[in-house]
């Protein structure tokens, strides 16, 4: 139902805050986790991936006259809870009431996505790069291309707000949308966690890509390895290669857990392949009596991505992963 006359009651922005935090208390109170969207200062997103959903939505999306006032929405602390999973965002908004919402976003098609990963082949160095946004230039212009890159289209969101409002986009839903890129800040492999698709696939296409030459043709593919290095092979017989060895942890002591939790944590990313390992590796990792609480771990990762010491990975399934920056 609407409101009286066609328009909700105005409610100033303190007067939104002060509701704001009342309702996280409540909700806090009876047990649920939140993610409130909280911003510092005027910027909504400082990182490369926050800025670039934030210019698309702004640039590609038609929706400039219904995101000022989401965008203030999402600056003054009303966005209480913003939930960001495989396709869809889900989020409490405080406004007039509080209001729950839904954006759907359609999975990245498969065809754009294998364009994608050979665009980029051999061009991404690292999985923490990426994420960083520290790629060639041309790999994140392709990346974050309007039409062809990893950002949705507007025909590819569906919106469904609790709110009276009958706007196709109303202001409760641009502030969620704000609220993604304040959050790809921080976590911006949910970048592909929303669009269901794997980033370490950019990678792995990366590492098995050929190396090329300047024309484009795979190295050596032509000639003659003997004429190239100046030795006399004889590749008529098979040549006999050692057994593989299968990829195992690092060997060597183990860390000390009377080490600060921190310090523990990057010791024990260091000794994985990739210098990455889930909280349970860690957690297992641990000898002796003085083992530390997975709580306890929790804070730490915190505070070392806080320091941007440590990158927090998330993979097609789901699977949370930390790696050294």
């Amino acid at each position: 139902m609407g409101w009286f006359g066609g328009y909700a009651p105005y409610v100033s922005v303190a007067q939104r805050r002060r509701n704001a935090e009342q309702q996280a208390h409540k909700l806090a109170k009876t047990g649920r986790i939140l993610a409130p969207v909280q911003p510092t200062g005027r910027a909504i997103a400082t990182t490369f991936w926050g800025k670039a959903w934030c210019d698309h939505l702004e640039n590609h999306c038609d929706y400039a006259n219904r995101l000022p006032r989401g965008r203030t929405y999402a600056r003054n602390g009303s966005v209480i809870d913003l939930q960001v999973r495989a396709g869809e965002v889900l989020a409490l908004v405080s406004g007039s009431s509080m209001y729950t919402l839904t954006v759907q976003i359609e999975r990245l098609p498969a065809d754009r996505w294998a364009e994608l990963a050979k665009d980029c082949s051999g061009r991404i160095e690292s999985l923490v790069e990426l994420l960083q946004g520290r790629v060639d230039k041309g790999v994140l212009q392709r990346l974050c291309d309007p039409t062809g890159g990893m950002f949705p289209l507007a025909k590819q969101m569906t919106f469904h707000c609790s709110c009276p409002d009958s706007a196709y986009l109303c202001k409760h839903v641009a502030a969620a949308l704000y609220g993604v890129g304040h959050r790809l800040d921080t976590q911006p492999e949910l970048l592909f966690t929303l669009r269901q698709v794997d980033q370490r696939e950019l990678v792995r296409h990366a590492a098995t890509a050929p190396f090329a030459t300047d024309s484009g043709a795979p190295a050596f593919a032509d000639a003659d390895l003997g004429d190239v290095f100046g030795l006399d092979i004889d590749l008529s017989e098979p040549i006999a290669l050692p057994p593989a060895v299968p990829a195992t942890r690092r060997s060597g002591p183990k860390p000390v857990s009377k080490k600060s939790p921190s310090a523990y944590v990057l010791a024990v990313l260091g000794e994985f392949p990739e210098n990455e390992c889930s909280v349970e590796d860690l957690f297992d990792w641990q000898t002796g009596s003085k083992r530390h609480a997975r709580e306890v771990l929790h804070q730490a990762l915190t505070t070392l991505l806080e320091e941007r010491r440590v990158a927090r990975v998330v993979d097609g399934h789901g699977t949370e992963f930390w790696a050294i920056s």
